[in-house]
């Protein structure tokens, strides 16, 4: 307790001593399950993320069923964020353009009206535009909401109740799929044929302990509303046995003649994973026509109306097929699908297998159909009651009429039927007496007979009653076997199922098969480029023609320039002794105007340093010189450096050491003798001798001094030149080669004045 004292009060102050690593534990796991349970995993019993669920409810509440009319999704929107969900506006729209999407949900849960966006990756239009109401598939989830099957909790501000769940009667979670991210976590689940896993929720009513491989004679693998072909079938009872993998999912193709002699692809079926973003498909597709990464591609048209036609038509004399190969390998005409089964159950998220999910939903099925059954029986006990009261009734009309004319008040009527009470009622004889005492009407039978109109008393009306009666009862019968027998249950719940799998049948549109990728053969065309690095490192490559356009101002702006061959590949050297190799054809082939790409990602140098940069079929032929910071000096062939990796070691280094210097020597220059090597160390000592006291080593070793160094010194400077050289550069400074004096390799370096000016 602390106290602050004021001129007139004294203020009394809370103050909560809490550690701070263990507060930011809390509230991150709060965080972080508030938004795993109320935001981005779906529930596994109804398959529906909590905005959705809201949705559908506000739209029950407005009564927006399927034989109604369309209402503004603007006013939908509101009425779940002012009453169940506010976390605004947009992201209950997308949720609702979603359910109408009838390219990514098998069963659409939401009749839209207007423009609701395209499988093209159009956007929907703004809610004041659009509208929508409730779906067929969405009333198997709602119809049964005022039978009691399911719970209701208070919303945000405990001003309404909504639906803990909803009492779904179809398997949303595997028919529709899902997607979701959380914080640690995602969930991604794919679609599924509605008839195919209603035979497989059958199937496991029918046998529970059915193994997963049988099971997948029902549910052979998951079928995509928008098609394509599955090419790793193998990997499908993998996934479903431990909730996630990957599928390798591809478009439909065919190969077709086309005009004057060349070969049309005609995809009409695309990938699930770019369904809402087919310009994304074609807009690759001509990338590679524009870049000449495929020469083979003549031209790329889409041409879809209802149905999907993109035409890649093929140059002539080229192979399409081969074409094709390379498209599935460049393009997301074959992508990759990770499924990953995880839903909430209990308020907690878990990894579910295929089994396991319809195991939850039969689980879920029985809970419901048991109140539903128990709420029919109910009624039907309450509505017989009354029927079997007014029954009675006519058959004794004339004294409780009696009954009626002699009772001074409603409720003294009333209790006379119900307890044979006539105290203070009038009768015309004592036999009516007799009779009226010996009435024993239930208080709804009571309550049913007072408000009975003359009109029952007609006797087809009488007649009705009994044939209700009858009815009635042999309804509460089946109701009774039905709760009495689990396996009247399942028959019942299999019964529904196999109506649902009549209305929402669709034929399976996914293939499943096992194909192995067939490798794209390149008709290589060898030309010359040039590759261009910025100081910054972005690099790039132009063709020959393109570099003979620049001019000099443009060219300064890339120190490095490497002329090569389009199949060779670039080396780069850093100052940690590595060589990584770039091939000629993954390097980003861009215009003079364009970035580029930074060659730290392509080579994955992390903090290394880049050194110098060369043409690998130069490279081969060339003589390599190696100068370290500590002094040491080797040549090496360019032949050591022959490699399929894309990482080696070039040069071995003492701890501490780093490469300095990377020369790359013709032989002529080797064998010349007009070389010699330049040193200069950071207290301003230097040396110079021949390249010919240089050995060659193998790229392994450490080579030998170049350089005695003093305690504390190092080279800040190495340079291989030609004898007749005067000057060079360090740092912006002049370097005067004459000042520096030719000794025997090896020697210490002697200090001479005006080096460097």
């Amino acid at each position: 307790m602390a106290k602050r004292k004021n001129e007139d009060t004294v203020v009394t102050e809370n103050i909560i001593s809490m550690d701070f690593t263990e507060e930011m534990k809390t509230s991150y796991r709060d965080y972080a399950m508030s938004v795993i349970i109320a935001r981005a995993l779906p529930d596994v019993r109804d398959g529906l993320k909590p905005v959705q669920r809201r949705i559908l409810y506000s739209m029950k509440e407005l009564g927006l069923a399927p034989d109604k009319p369309h209402r503004k999704s603007a006013r939908i929107v509101g009425d779940t964020m002012g009453k169940f969900h506010p976390h605004g506006d947009s992201s209950i729209y997308d949720a609702l353009v979603h359910m109408t999407e009838d390219y990514s949900l098998s069963v659409p849960l939401v009749d839209g009206h207007g423009n609701f966006g395209s499988i093209d990756g159009d956007g929907a239009a703004a809610m004041r535009y659009t509208e929508a109401r409730l779906s067929d598939g969405a009333m198997t989830m709602l119809s049964n909401l005022e039978k009691g099957l399911v719970e209701f909790m208070p919303n945000f501000d405990e001003s309404e109740k909504e639906p803990v769940v909803l009492p779904a009667m179809l398997p949303n979670l595997l028919i529709n799929g899902t997607t979701g991210i959380a914080v640690g976590m995602a969930t991604n689940i794919p679609p599924h044929n509605t008839a195919e896993i209603i035979s497989g929720v059958i199937a496991c009513i029918d046998k529970p302990s059915i193994p997963l491989s049988d099971l997948m004679e029902y549910i052979p693998g998951p079928d995509f509303p928008t098609g394509g072909t599955i090419i790793n079938k193998e990997e499908i009872e993998h996934i479903y046995e431990c909730g996630e993998g990957r599928l390798r999912v591809r478009g439909k193709c065919e190969i077709e003649p086309g005009t004057a002699g060349r070969t049309n692809i005609i995809i009409t079926e695309i990938p699930y994973t770019v369904a809402g973003n087919k310009t994304k498909l074609v807009e690759s597709l001509v990338s590679l026509m524009r870049d000449k990464t495929f020469d083979e591609i003549y031209d790329v048209r889409d041409e879809s109306g209802k149905d999907i036609r993109i035409v890649v038509e093929v140059k002539k004399d080229r192979d399409a097929q081969n074409l094709l190969n390379g498209l599935y390998k460049k393009t997301p005409l074959e992508d990759t699908y990770g499924v990953n089964l995880l839903a909430v159950k209990d308020k907690q998220p878990i990894q579910f297998g295929l089994k396991s999910i319809i195991e939850e939903f039969i689980a879920f099925q029985k809970e419901l159909y048991t109140k539903e059954y128990e709420h029919l029986l109910d009624k039907a006990e309450k509505r017989r009651e009354i029927v079997q009261g007014l029954i009675r009734a006519t058959d004794v009309i004339d004294l409780i009429i009696e009954v009626l004319r002699g009772s001074q008040s409603l409720s003294q009527a009333k209790n006379c039927l119900i307890h044979g009470d006539i105290t203070d009622i009038k009768f015309k004889s004592e036999e009516s007496k007799k009779l009226a005492r010996a009435f024993d009407f239930t208080e709804k039978q009571a309550d049913a007979i007072l408000a009975m109109p003359l009109s029952k008393l007609i006797g087809l009306e009488i007649l009705k009653l009994h044939e209700e009666e009858a009815s009635l009862s042999t309804d509460i019968e089946s109701y009774n076997k039905i709760l009495g027998s689990e396996k009247e249950l399942l028959k019942v719940i299999k019964a529904r199922l196999r109506s649902y799998a009549k209305e929402f049948y669709s034929e399976r549109r996914t293939v499943l098969d096992s194909i192995q990728n067939t490798g794209y053969v390149e008709k290589v065309v060898i030309e010359d480029i040039y590759v261009l690095i910025d100081r910054f490192g972005y690099t790039k490559t132009i063709d020959s023609s393109s570099y003979q356009r620049l001019t000099p101002e443009t060219l300064a702006e890339y120190p490095n320039i490497v002329s090569m061959k389009s199949d060779d590949k670039l080396c780069v050297f850093t100052a940690h002794g590595n060589m990584h190799q770039i091939k000629a054809s993954s390097l980003p082939r861009c215009r003079i105007k364009e970035k580029g790409t930074l060659i730290h990602t392509m080579c994955k140098l992390g903090n290394d340093e880049l050194l110098t940069y060369a043409s690998f079929n130069e490279l081969f032929d060339s003589i390599l010189l190696f100068i370290t910071e500590k002094g040491y000096i080797k040549l090496v062939s360019g032949a050591e450096f022959e490699t399929n990796r894309q990482t080696i070691n070039a040069t071995k280094l003492e701890d501490g050491d780093k490469l300095i210097c990377m020369k790359q020597l013709s032989a002529s220059e080797y064998i010349s003798g007009s070389k010699k090597v330049i040193m200069l160390t950071a207290k301003k000592l230097s040396l110079g001798f021949a390249l010919s006291e240089v050995s060659e080593f193998k790229k392994t070793s450490r080579g030998v001094k170049g350089i005695t160094l003093e305690k504390d010194d190092k080279l800040i400077y190495a340079d291989c030149i030609d004898t007749k050289e005067e000057t060079g550069t360090l740092n912006g400074k002049q370097i005067n080669y004459k000042k520096i004096r030719t000794r025997k390799r090896g020697a210490k370096g002697q200090r001479a004045t005006g080096v460097i000016e």
